[in-house]
């Protein structure tokens, strides 16, 4: 998660480690990878990393849980150079990526991440915005990680955004230890996470 705020301390409650990132791209980026290094340097192989966190809504309604399993990058832009908007320059990996279905159960989103808190239309296509997850998605392929995410869409991505996420930041972690709760049964019965 980006912030403890997102949370509510439930997980805490539950004796969960929350890797919480900062909020944007580059933040989540190196604090994800630091962390994948370090289980690496103890011995672990290429954990799954579950993202849960909110989003502002440009086609979901506020108050909805959504499962994430594609991503793009909103903020990137070098039509200059005759590239569409979303797309890195001369990058191997495609501009949007895709991850096997987690959260069975739940309405799909296509998540567009940037280092704008959304208040109006975007250029990338996507359902949902958030400022993390591509980034945290990104490092996973790189690193060779599962990859997992969960959003609470808490506004409308709208001129009333900031307003209302924090009216409606806290409602999400609830739904979130559910999830991960049913996420780590699963793992544990050793049931198929598709």
């Amino acid at each position: 998660m980006a912030l403890p705020a997102e949370s509510a301390g439930r997980f805490e409650k539950h004796g969960v480690d929350v890797l919480y990132t900062g909020v944007g791209k580059v933040n989540a980026a190196i604090a994800l990878t630091r962390r994948i290094a370090r289980l690496r340097r103890e011995g672990h192989g290429p954990p799954l990393v579950v993202n849960f966190g909110t989003a502002g809504g440009v086609s979901v309604a506020p108050r909805t849980l959504v499962a994430c399993r594609q991503f793009v990058d909103r903020d990137i832009d070098v039509g200059a150079l005759g590239f569409p908007p979303g797309v890195t320059p001369f990058d191997e990996l495609p501009p949007m990526l895709e991850f096997p279905a987690c959260f069975t159960g739940l309405p799909e989103a296509i998540c567009g991440t940037g280092d704008t808190f959304a208040t109006s239309a975007q250029r990338v296509e996507c359902d949902i915005v958030d400022m993390e997850a591509y980034a945290l998605a990104k490092a996973c392929r790189v690193e060779g990680a599962g990859f997992a995410c969960a959003k609470y869409v808490s506004d409308g991505a709208d001129a009333d955004a900031a307003a209302h996420w924090r009216e409606n930041v806290a409602g999400a972690a609830d739904a979130f230890v559910g999830l991960y709760e049913t996420l780590l049964s699963r793992l544990v019965s050793g049931a198929s996470l598709a």
